[in-house]
């Protein structure tokens, strides 16, 4: 079965602007975090970008991949039929700029907490949703692929069998009688 590309994630663009407003109220909480400030812009704008631009979610047949880092690059690839939750947080800074936390649990994780979480992804209600029917796809197709056949589709399959050893014979008969 080939694993065809369903749907890909974007960002909103003020995401960035979230997290280095996130980041200077955490450094100016300390004393010592003033000054760090002054390099926190221009450092975090650089950073945010990057970071940003590196990340990606994209929905397959089979699978939620899900890609970002900026030094260190990781890739999830997540199968449907393993994600057991997909919760949205939004905390009062991420209301503010509208901005929603996705986060992915499966089943057989190790650790507390999600295995995915993707801040920032636009229409994030509907990305979900999306993963979700497309979960609920691949369930239902294994679940009729490992049902027993019905005793209709044992019948058909009987009068195909038959059908073709009938046509074999006749092809035999053909060929015998214009010898």
């Amino acid at each position: 079965m080939s694993d065809k590309k369903q749907v890909s994630a974007h960002f909103h663009t003020n995401l960035g602007l979230y997290w280095l407003v996130s980041g200077a109220l955490l450094i100016s909480v300390s004393v010592v975090g003033f000054p760090l400030l002054l390099l926190w812009f221009p450092l975090g704008i650089w950073a945010t970008r990057r970071y940003i631009a590196n990340m990606s979610a994209e929905l397959t047949e089979q699978k939620l991949i899900v890609r970002k880092g900026l030094i260190t690059r990781t890739e999830n690839t997540i199968p449907l039929d393993k994600i057991t939750d997909m919760a949205l947080i939004q905390g009062p800074i991420m209301r503010l700029f509208g901005l929603h936390k996705l986060t992915v649990e499966t089943a057989g994780q190790s650790g507390t907490g999600a295995l995915i979480n993707l801040v920032g992804v636009v229409d994030v209600y509907h990305f979900r949703e999306q993963v979700l029917t497309q979960k609920s796809l691949l369930n239902q197709r294994q679940e009729n692929a490992t049902q027993p056949p019905t005793l209709d589709a044992l019948f058909v399959e009987n009068l195909q069998q038959i059908n073709a050893t009938l046509l074999r014979i006749e092809q035999i008969l053909t060929s015998h009688s214009s010898q």
